[in-house]
């Protein structure tokens, strides 16, 4: 089924809108959560989170790209997920070592205050990353978007865990000199 006959049904409020959602986008959706939650349980409860978000969400949204929407959702969801896990005992898996990847280039000791200093935040990373070349954007979106173990995305692009590793921290410290630049944080 179209993402816009789909959208439709959540409009409709049609009963059908989560089987067909889930029948189109529940592996990509799962392979979000899983990626994040490195189990199997977790991440099925937070495809089904999903489409309970997507079911609240819709209306008033009306999202013109459904993949991206669900995607968003699953994401937040499962990092929430995560992070609630985490607070009782430190996890394994991918995830703490993604966000101790980010934290060198967007940790200080201040905290960003106010809507629109996050929004100018995620404006000028939103717009570091799209400047990007088009594989170190793919290489840097498989690791801190999609979460993907630096071995995947080695296999996926033909290239040596070396060169994933590398190419990732040139991408970081660029990211970070953006930020300094911007004045997200003070520069050491």
């Amino acid at each position: 089924m179209e993402d816009g006959k789909i959208v439709d049904l959540y409009w409709e409020r049609s009963e059908r809108a989560i089987p067909e959602t889930a029948k189109k986008y529940g592996r990509y959706c799962f392979s979000i959560a899983y990626r994040i939650l490195s189990c199997k349980e977790d991440a099925e409860e937070s495809v089904n989170d999903t489409y309970v978000g997507a079911w609240n969400g819709m209306p008033p949204h009306r999202p013109s790209v459904l993949s991206v929407f669900l995607g968003k959702i699953t994401r937040r969801i499962s990092v929430d997920k995560f992070r609630k896990k985490t607070a009782r005992k430190r996890g394994g898996g991918e995830m703490p070592l993604i966000l101790d990847e980010l934290f060198e280039c967007v940790a200080d000791d201040r905290t960003v205050d106010g809507e629109m200093e996050r929004k100018r935040l995620a404006e000028t990373v939103n717009s570091f990353v799209l400047g990007l070349p088009e594989t170190e954007r793919q290489v840097f979106l498989r690791r801190y978007w999609y979460m993907d173990a630096v071995a995947d995305i080695g296999r996926r692009f033909g290239f040596s865990e070396s060169k994933v590793k590398s190419m990732l921290a040139r991408t970081r410290e660029k990211l970070r000199a953006v930020l300094i630049r911007e004045d997200f944080y003070d520069a050491l």
